[in-house]
């Protein structure tokens, strides 16, 4: 009797924490313990909240018409959204590497019930460690038995940066829709490989040396900061004249690099970002055209590289391949520079728009009511960006928990769920992407409570706030009968659609229909 009340008590506490996961206002009324601000409400208000209803219901809906005239009049016909035409994706950085099957497997887990896209890793530095070993196919150091028994994973190189052929394969059986990032970016720390300087002949070498000003006992060729005031001074076309063979090596290696990534995977990613966050030297007037070499702020990289990389990417990816930019600045440059890259030709599809709130104060701020992402900044943010025309993918954001108690886990749920509300109700925008989907398992310098997971794989309200938007407000199912033709008319989101009835034998029959 003893052990049976135990049990029972110990079910109870169990129900009652998953309960206090799930649990954050949806709205003022319900926020009787004034987990955000009056300020706070009075900006997402009961106005606000019913244009964004409106709006979703005219960006994001169709009237469909699906007619079956094999079906006899007044038979009972369900029609579920199966696959959202919307992207509801997340980084897929962490796959295997969370310490425990039981952990690994929650994540996995995730892609195809709640996210219906994956961004996968491909940043240079990890991705070729040295020229011409691409990290495609997986390594004892990419396995799950490595990653369960590494006392330190963040100090692995391939932390966060997974070989790139299991996860492909693991999306494509699951049906996941695929995007590669990222295959030009300056930075240094994250991207471009120390390798590069190795194609820079020894009497350049010397030269570049002799521009480098000395910062304690190092001397870094990849800090715009550290050369001196020769090389500030000197045009890009005066450096590639005292660099002529690493400016020669450096266009052909970026060039390379997509075209190896292309050629081995051709179509099978359905996107890719080809530049990233290149708007700073656009911005400075760095990417000028015709020039070999880019004098950018990152350092010295390709010339006019941007442009270039589009160019490449065209050539060697299949047409259906989508291309993208992708950048955080958001504003009337990044946009006049993605619409002078299309009038000067180059294939852009979608433009990707980052959102970080790296700083947990950030998110107490927007509690308090501080006008911080609030409706009217987001929308004419959009508005900006949508002037190129293209769709946008909301490509990076991050959301914190400040605090990290529940509260502050409220206060992320509360957050997140009227930004994905807003921003699925933005014509132009046709996916959102989660950064990073578990707790501490971000890149150094970034916070750690932005999962919509604990570290040991436990959901916090965030998910379940998205978990109800995408799975249960923005999908549609129900069940009605045919009317006289076959006919079901009906309005709903926009996707792939499951049809579904018995015959007059009680046979079950199935119909694909596409909303859009």
């Amino acid at each position: 009797m003893k052990k049976t009340i135990l049990i029972a008590v110990i079910l109870s506490l169990a129900s009652l924490q998953v309960q206090a996961q799930k649990n954050f206002p949806k709205n003022e009324e319900e926020d009787s313990t004034h987990v955000m601000s009056a300020a706070y409400w009075n900006l997402w208000n009961t106005e606000e909240q019913k244009k964004i209803d409106r709006d979703i219901d005219e960006n994001r809906k169709a009237d469909g018409n699906i007619i079956l005239p094999q079906v006899k009049e007044g038979t009972k016909v369900k029609v579920e959204l199966v696959k959202h035409d919307f992207i509801f994706g997340a980084h897929i950085f962490n796959f295997n590497q969370l310490g425990s099957k039981e952990r690994n497997d929650k994540y996995k887990a995730l892609y195809g019930t709640l996210f219906n896209s994956a961004t996968i890793a491909f940043y240079w530095r990890a991705f070729e460690t040295e020229p011409n070993r691409l990290r495609f196919r997986e390594e004892y150091w990419d396995t799950e038995d490595f990653w369960n028994n590494e006392k330190n994973p963040k100090q692995a190189l391939n932390w966060r940066r997974p070989a790139t052929d299991p996860v492909v394969k693991f999306c494509e059986q699951k049906g996941i829709r695929l995007h590669g990032h990222t295959m030009i970016w300056g930075n240094r720390k994250w991207q471009n490989p120390d390798w590069l300087m190795n194609f820079m002949p020894k009497d350049e070498r010397i030269k570049a040396d002799s521009m480098l000003i000395e910062k304690g006992n190092t001397i870094n060729h990849h800090d715009y900061d550290t050369w001196n005031e020769f090389y500030q001074k000197s045009s890009p076309a005066e450096l590639q004249k005292i660099f002529p063979i690493y400016t020669r090596e450096l266009n052909r290696l970026f060039a390379k690099r997509i075209s190896d990534i292309a050629k081995y995977y051709a179509g099978r990613l359905d996107s890719w970002d080809i530049v990233n966050e290149s708007n700073a030297d656009y911005t400075k007037n760095l990417l000028i055209p015709g020039d070999s070499l880019c004098k950018s702020t990152y350092g010295l990289m390709a010339g006019d590289y941007a442009f270039n990389a589009f160019q490449t990417a065209v050539k060697v990816f299949p047409q259906k391949v989508k291309l993208n930019i992708n950048d955080y600045t958001n504003n009337q440059s990044y946009a006049d520079e993605v619409k002078d890259l299309l009038k000067r030709g180059c294939k852009i599809d979608i433009v990707g728009s980052q959102m970080h709130l790296f700083n947990p104060q950030q998110c107490l701020d927007i509690a308090k009511g501080e006008k911080i992402e609030t409706p009217e900044i987001v929308r004419n943010r959009m508005k900006i960006i949508g002037s190129t025309g293209l769709p946008i993918h909301l490509s990076e954001i991050t959301i914190p928990a400040p605090g990290n108690d529940t509260r502050g886990r409220q206060i992320q749920a509360v957050i997140a769920r009227n930004l994905y509300r807003l921003w699925f109700s933005i014509k132009p925008m046709m996916g959102i992407t989660w950064w990073n989907v578990v707790d501490d398992c971000g890149a150094p310098g970034e916070t750690s409570v932005s999962g919509l997971f604990t570290r040991d794989m436990q959901p916090k309200p965030a998910y379940y706030a998205l978990e109800q938007l995408i799975n249960h407000e923005w999908k549609t199912s129900f069940t009605t009968t045919v009317s006289r033709g076959g006919k079901i008319n009906f309005r709903g989101f926009r996707g792939t659609y499951l049809v579904s009835w018995n015959d007059t034998s009680g046979k079950k029959h199935t119909q694909k229909y596409i909303l859009k």
